[in-house]
C-alpha cells in the first residue's frame, strides 16, 4: 500500500510539474528536469525499488536513404528490357534496450522499409534471463530471428543467403557460451504446416560454434539447423503461394543446414556461409496428379574485404560472389559485386555499391546503389 500512495504522490507531482512547465521552460535545461524528476523517485522511495531510468535504458537507432538504377536484360525477344532508377529512405530502426538487474534484460526494436506493406513493425521483441558469470547460459522469449544463418556482409544488400535463409518467429531460446565455445537451441510455432496437421510448437532448431579474438586476429565458425527451411521469411511467402495456386499442402518438414565462416586478420575479413534445405520438398494434394517435389534450394556468399583510412577517415572496400542451386527465378543462381564505403563525418557512412545477377532462364540485371546511412 505504501508504494501504492507513494507512487501516486509521484504522479500528482509530475502532473504539476508538467503543469507548470510553460512558465519554468526559460529557467530550466532538460538535464535541470530529468534531476528533479529523479529527486523525486528518490523522496517517494521508487528509485531504490526500480532504479532510475536514465541508468536502465538505452537508445539506438539506424536510418538509411539510397538513391539506385536498375537494368534489367530478359533474354525472351518477346518481353521489353527494363530500366529502373529512384531515390528513397529505404530502412528506419529505433531500438530500446533495457537493462532491469544483472539478470534480466528486454530489447524491442522498431522497423520501417520502403519495399515493406506495414508502415511500422515490431521487428524485435524479447526478454533475456542470464545466469550471471558463475553460470554463462541465458534463456530469451519473444519475437526474434532465431539463429539460423549468420548473413554478415560488408556490403549494401542483404546476402543471398539472407535471403533464403533468416527466420524471425516467435520463440524461446536457450543458450550456453563456455571459453569461446557457444550455442543454443529454440523452439517456435512456424506459419508451414503439414498437410492436415494442427498448429503446434513443432518447429525447432540449434546452432553450434567456437569464436575467439585478439588485437591482429578473429574467428567465428557455427553450423546451424532449422527442422523446416521452408518456414523461413523468404521461404515461406513463396511456399504459401505455391500451396495456394496449386491446391496441395506440404507433406513433411523440410530440414536446413546452414554453415558461415568470419575471419579478420588485420586489415582484412574474409566471410562464407553457405545454406541449403537437406531434402526436395513434397507437396500433396488430394486432387490426382496435383501432387509434386519441390527442388532442394541452396545458397552461398563468400566475401572478401579490406578495411583503410582515406583522408583521415575509416573506409572499406570489399567483393563478393554469391550464388544458388536450383532457386528458379525466385532468387538469381550468380551474383557478383563490389562496394566502398566512408565515414564521411563520425556515425555517418557513405557506401557505392554494384552488382550484376544472372538467373536460370538466362535473364541479367545489373543494379547501382548508393547508400547515406546514420547509426546512433
Amino acid at each position: 500500500m505504501k508504494q501504492v500512495i507513494t507512487g501516486m504522490l509521484l504522479g500528482i507531482c509530475v502532473c504539476l510539474i508538467g503543469v507548470g512547465s510553460t512558465a519554468l521552460a526559460d529557467e530550466l535545461s532538460n538535464y535541470e528536469l530529468t534531476q528533479r524528476l529523479e529527486n523525486l523517485e528518490e523522496q517517494a522511495g521508487i528509485s531504490g525499488i526500480t532504479g532510475r531510468w536514465t541508468d536502465r535504458l538505452a537508445l539506438s537507432g539506424v536510418l538509411e536513404a539510397e538513391a539506385g538504377y536498375e537494368s534489367v536484360d530478359y533474354d525472351d525477344p518477346a518481353l521489353d528490357d527494363e530500366e529502373a532508377s529512384d531515390a528513397v529512405l529505404a530502412t528506419m530502426e529505433l531500438g530500446v534496450d533495457a537493462v532491469i538487474n544483472d539478470s534480466v534484460s528486454g530489447h524491442f526494436l522498431f522497423l520501417w522499409e520502403e519495399d515493406d506493406t506495414e508502415p511500422v513493425d515490431l521487428d524485435e521483441g524479447f526478454i533475456t534471463l542470464t545466469g550471471g558469470k558463475g553460470f554463462p547460459a541465458y534463456l530469451t522469449a519473444g519475437k526474434m530471428y532465431v539463429p539460423f544463418g549468420n548473413f554478415a556482409s560488408n556490403m549494401v544488400s542483404d546476402p543471398l543467403t539472407l535471403e533464403l535463409g533468416e527466420t524471425r518467429e516467435s520463440a524461446v531460446q536457450a543458450g550456453i557460451e563456455i571459453n569461446g565455445f557457444y550455442g543454443s537451441v529454440y523452439l517456435f510455432n512456424g506459419d508451414i504446416d503439414e498437410a492436415g496437421e494442427d498448429s503446434h510448437l513443432d518447429n525447432y532448431g540449434g546452432s553450434a560454434g567456437f569464436a575467439m579474438e585478439n588485437d591482429d586476429f578473429s574467428v567465428d565458425a557455427v553450423v546451424s539447423y532449422i527442422n523446416n527451411i521452408l518456414d523461413s521469411d523468404g521461404l515461406g511467402d513463396y511456399a504459401a503461394e505455391l500451396m495456394a495456386e496449386s491446391g496441395t499442402g506440404l507433406d513433411e518438414y523440410t530440414a536446413g543446414l546452414g554453415a558461415h565462416a568470419i575471419v579478420k586478420v588485420g586489415p582484412v575479413i574474409f566471410i562464407a556461409e553457405y545454406i541449403t534445405a537437406l531434402d526436395e520438398p513434397e507437396f500433396v494434394s488430394d486432387t490426382p496428379g496435383a501432387g509434386f517435389t519441390g527442388e532442394e534450394i541452396a545458397a552461398w556468399n563468400a566475401e572478401f574485404g579490406y578495411f583503410f583510412e582515406l583522408a583521415g577517415k575509416p573506409a572499406n572496400a570489399g567483393i563478393a560472389y554469391q550464388g544458388t542451386d536450383d532457386a528458379g527465378d525466385f532468387l538469381p543462381e550468380a551474383r557478383m559485386m563490389g562496394t566502398v564505403g566512408c565515414e564521411i563525418f563520425e556515425a555517418t557512412n557513405l557506401a557505392l555499391e554494384y552488382f550484376h545477377d544472372e538467373y536460370e532462364n538466362d535473364d541479367t540485371a545489373d543494379v547501382f546503389t548508393a547508400q547515406l546511412a546514420i547509426e546512433f
